[in-house]
């Protein structure tokens, strides 16, 4: 479904919309802006640093919001033919090399130069 298949009035679907790469990105701006704070601060006896922790949570924001945003314009659907079949190729004409069906060469014997 692109841009264009949308109807006024619907709500989009997650992917297409804008609130799945908003609430994933700042799902991890949030997680940045703790980490940061806890570990940049270097103990509880110091002050927290909460222009390191705001600096890392824009940081990760903004990164995570561009992959999310490029994975979501990479997507292509499949084809339909590609969803039939088993996905197997069950070709008789040309057994696999050591599976079930493979011919037996017999026993094999290692020559050592004698």
């Amino acid at each position: 479904m692109t841009v264009a298949d949308q109807t006024p009035g619907e709500p989009r679907k997650m992917r297409t919309s804008v609130k799945g790469p908003l609430m994933f990105s700042a799902f991890f701006a949030v997680l940045a802006f703790v980490a940061v704070l806890i570990f940049a601060s270097g103990g509880s006896a110091k002050a927290p640093r909460f222009d390191l922790a705001f600096t890392g949570a824009g940081i990760a924001f903004i990164v995570s919001l561009v992959v999310a945003a490029m994975l979501s314009m990479s997507h292509k659907e499949n084809a339909d033919h590609l969803g039939k079949g088993s996905g197997v190729n069950l070709s008789s004409k040309r057994p696999s090399h050591g599976g079930p069906g493979a011919p037996d060469d017999g026993p094999e014997t290692h020559d050592a130069g004698h």
